[in-house]
């Protein structure tokens, strides 16, 4: 029905809303398919049951589960697991970002040095939604000034960024629970995460995220 939510979808946000409520129950939640359950205890969980639906309708392997922690108002945990690829990042506020390879090993992450535009490899979700979107006119400039660009998407185009593969990763129509874990993973990576106008939070419709080197001037010609 072009809905884009599957049973998958739901039953993993149960599994995990119930889970975190038996050992927390005091805390809230915030998840993609069932909603805003207030916190008590001034933390909440962010929930994205799987980042990358189209994706795993049609059997690409670029999909992932997005969990982040929030205390006060503000983001302190975050991991990515793509049980397909059999990874994981991760990481908390003042202890770096991980990446687990399918074998277990464990490795520190961070974002790249490349300082030139010109030498930088931008990553986004789908082109003609960001151009639909009306918040990145400058879009295509920045496209034919960069080294390279791919159209990877979702949480992948994150993971890259943290990694160094990648300078930037933008995307449109973002909510809360997209946002929320790869801020904390990109920003204990070394680089930085913001909307087109350069407003850092979790409620922005656009996400750039970057090494930090770069950010103002692709914001600067994001907005044309």
């Amino acid at each position: 029905d072009r809905t884009f939510v599957t049973e998958a979808d739901r039953a993993i946000e149960r599994l995990l809303r119930d889970r975190i409520r038996n050992l927390y129950p005091d805390h809230g939640l915030v998840g993609e398919e069932y909603g805003d359950q207030e916190a008590v205890a001034g933390i909440r969980w962010y929930i994205d049951p799987i980042d990358g639906t189209h994706n795993f309708i049609r059997g690409v392997p670029l999909f992932g589960t997005l969990i982040a922690v929030e205390v006060d108002g503000e983001l302190q945990v975050g991991a990515m697991s793509a049980p397909a690829m059999g990874e994981r990042w991760y990481a908390a506020r003042g202890t770096g970002a991980w990446h687990v390879d399918r074998e277990g090993n464990r490795r520190r992450i961070r974002v790249s040095d490349v300082a030139d535009l010109e030498d930088a490899q931008v990553i986004y979700g789908s082109f003609r939604e960001n151009v639909r979107s009306g918040l990145m006119p400058g879009l295509e400039s920045l496209v034919d000034a960069c080294w390279r660009e791919r159209g990877f998407g979702d949480f992948w185009g994150y993971a890259l960024v943290a990694e160094g593969a990648a300078e930037v990763m933008l995307e449109t129509g973002m909510h809360s629970w997209d946002v929320a874990a790869p801020l904390v993973i990109i920003e204990e990576a070394g680089g930085r995460v913001t909307d087109v106008e350069g407003a850092r939070g979790v409620d922005t419709p656009s996400f750039v995220g970057s090494n930090g080197l770069l950010h103002d001037e692709i914001l600067a010609r994001l907005r044309g």
